[in-house]
């Protein structure tokens, strides 16, 4: 069976520990008391067994087999459905994992199948039995209990969350660092949490709104409004975290284009150099061309090559290789090439 914890109240007070659905059916008749029953992943039998003995609507029912529902709260005649987004911050991977609670809540019943480790419902349960009389006020201060226990298990993942934004504050303007990528992974995980926890606002005031009509104890609208305030903590909160990210997503970015500017300034001026070196090697080598020439002609010793014959035609060679090397020089280094 997937029955975590199953009891009968009568007044506040836990009366008996039913170990099957019949038997909680049999005695919540019997004793004309309140069933409260905590199912983990139970079965599509269990549910509909549930269901059926309870008269819960279809639609609700088809939801809390399929999952994956969004955060909501919905109203079948006197019987509310609430889906809720528990979420716990993993050190190990610096991720928020989002986990998935629905309960039903009657007239003299509350039904919770939970789809994750969290919340932690027999710390709610141990809360509410240790104080008979909120817990006799009814189904609806066992709805409060849970969106309270909620609430205060977000705590730990801002916290994460918070941490996570400082480092990655810490790291931007680190040479070395690049931290693009983290600031996007952790983006989506507010905005994950965000999903999550928006819904809670307009629901909570839902119920407030229909304190009077469905006879809400004033002291439970109290605790409602309560977990409402605190609701709003976590939204504004959540909403600094996106305003901070995207903020430092605009430096990351702006930091990146100023090291790209700078490695192409220094790409820049080391072509500029190189082509000086490239310039100057031309310059001497065109130089030492000159002269090249000149001894190559006069070194082919053809027998009717004018000069040859000339006494003055070795220092004629001499002075054209000298000139013009030397012509050449002045001309590059005018334009600034040696």
């Amino acid at each position: 069976m997937a029955i975590v914890d199953n009891g009968i109240y009568v007044s506040g007070v836990r009366t008996d520990t039913p170990h099957t659905l019949d038997e909680t059916f049999r005695l919540m008749h019997d004793r004309d008391g309140m069933g409260w029953i905590g199912l983990y992943r139970p079965s599509e039998t269990e549910v509909r067994q549930v269901a059926a003995e309870f008269g819960l609507h279809e639609l609700a029912v088809e939801d809390a087999l399929t999952g994956h529902q969004r955060s909501k709260l919905e109203r079948y005649g006197d019987t509310l459905f609430v889906v809720l987004r528990p979420a716990r911050y993993l050190d190990a991977t610096e991720e928020v994992e989002f986990g998935e609670l629905h309960v039903f809540v009657g007239p003299n019943f509350v039904v919770t199948i939970r789809h994750a480790e969290t919340p932690s419902l027999s710390r709610v349960r141990g809360r509410m039995e240790r104080d008979p009389e909120l817990l006799a006020r009814g189904p609806e201060a066992v709805l409060y209990a849970i969106l309270d226990e909620l609430v205060d298990e977000y705590s730990p993942v801002l916290a994460g969350l918070d941490n996570d934004i400082d480092e990655i504050e810490a790291q931007l303007f680190l040479e070395e660092a690049d931290v693009t990528q983290r600031i996007y992974e952790l983006s989506r995980e507010v905005i994950d949490f965000q999903r999550a926890t928006r819904p809670l606002q307009p629901m909570l005031e839902a119920l407030l709104r229909g304190s009077a009509k469905y006879a809400v104890d004033l002291e439970l609208q109290r605790y409602l409004r309560d977990v409402l305030d605190h609701i709003l903590a976590v939204a504004e909160r959540v909403g600094s975290f996106r305003s901070a990210l995207d903020n430092a997503l605009t430096v990351e970015a702006t930091i990146v284009a100023r090291r790209q500017n700078e490695e192409m300034r220094r790409m820049t001026e080391e072509s500029m150099r190189q082509g000086e070196e490239v310039k100057k090697i031309s310059s001497w080598a065109a130089i030492f061309f000159a002269p090249t020439i000149v001894a190559g002609i006069y070194g082919m010793n053809f027998h009717d090559m004018p000069e040859l014959g000339w006494g003055f035609g070795y220092p004629m060679a001499i002075g054209l290789m000298v000139g013009g090397a030397a012509v050449l020089y002045v001309v590059f280094k005018k334009r600034g090439w040696l």
